[in-house]
């Protein structure tokens, strides 16, 4: 059995560094005795197999937390699917590659809830990855997804390379992208709840039925758990990182329109697609290894909603229940 990773005094690229997720990983990591490293993307394509193996040769790092990639909602993943698949392949294979041929000491590669089936059992163990049909809305990405998975998986298994992989469910937090039609559902909602409350606008449409049932997790907590997952899991396949509980969109709407202090009335647009019906991932295999998520949702919308109002809304937006 393999020991546990000690960071200390160890080149640790998180690639991605300016998304959610690095960038509360390259927070986190502050706190940790490394050499954090990172290149923004005018110093580095990621899609560009020989400037990615140029940049590692040069860099060095021994560490890799991989959570770049093009990301979205079912608006942006259903219109761009060519680029969802293209460009999640590509940063999947080059770094992936790379971190081999370089002898990085240890990878974690993060994917996504989404790329399980569409109809699969309830909560989704690991498993169950590739037992049945994607969602088609984010089929682009799912492939990608599960090829980077794949390879680390292959790495480990031929060249016993430490590589891993997290599957996280819906996340949010700051640094989210709060894009009406290019978004994830939570942080679409936040600003659609916002403008609302400062038109004064009677009703805020919702994409969809309101029942197809979502669990969300804070973008902190899934950095905790990639934390203990890069020092202590070596499992042949990923790990699921969650909540632990779902509620349906309906409720999750209401629950951002109590927070941003909005008024008015829902109104669900069934035209807009909903998605898989349910996603609710098992988490024994984290929660075995002594992580439990800190932040409710509440606690987290509370915050994301602020990050919003303070970076995007203006001076005068009221962030009301924060």
């Amino acid at each position: 059995m393999r020991g546990a990773v000690d960071l200390t005094g160890k080149r640790v690229w998180v690639a991605g560094d300016r998304g959610m997720v690095g960038s509360a990983l390259c927070r986190r990591l502050g706190a940790e005795a490394c050499d954090l490293i990172v290149a923004s993307r005018t110093e580095l394509d990621l899609r560009d197999q020989a400037a990615t193996a140029a940049w590692m040769e040069r860099s060095r790092p021994d560490i890799v937390f991989v959570a770049a990639g093009r990301v979205g909602g079912i608006a942006a993943n259903a219109s761009m699917p060519a680029d969802f698949l293209y460009d999640n392949l590509m940063i999947a294979a080059n770094i992936i590659h790379s971190a081999h041929r370089i002898g990085v000491e240890k990878l974690l590669y993060l994917g996504s809830s989404c790329i399980y089936p569409r109809e699969t059992a309830q909560p989704i163990r690991e498993e169950q990855l590739l037992t049945g049909a994607f969602e088609p809305t984010n089929e682009g990405y799912a492939v990608a997804k599960i090829a980077g998975i794949k390879l680390v998986e292959s790495f480990a298994r031929q060249h016993h390379c430490r590589f891993i992989s997290a599957l996280p469910c819906n996340l949010y937090g700051p640094n989210d992208n709060f894009d009406p039609e290019k978004s994830h559902v939570l942080p679409a909602l936040i600003r659609k709840f916002h403008e609302a409350k400062v038109e004064g606008a009677p009703t805020v449409t919702i994409w969809g039925s309101g029942r197809p049932r979502r669990e969300f997790l804070y973008v902190d907590d899934l950095v905790d758990a990639c934390m203990l997952a890069m020092r202590h899991y070596d499992g042949p396949g990923p790990i699921n990182i969650g909540a632990g509980a779902d509620l349906p969109i309906a409720d999750l709407a209401a629950l951002v329109g109590e927070v941003v202090g909005y008024r008015g009335r829902m109104v669900f647009d069934t035209s807009r697609p909903d998605g898989t019906p349910r996603k609710l991932l098992d988490t024994s295999r984290i929660r075995k290894l002594g992580w439990h998520p800190k932040v409710d949702l509440r606690q987290g919308i509370a915050e994301s909603y602020r990050f919003w109002a303070d970076s995007f809304a203006g001076r005068n937006a009221v962030v009301a229940g924060a």
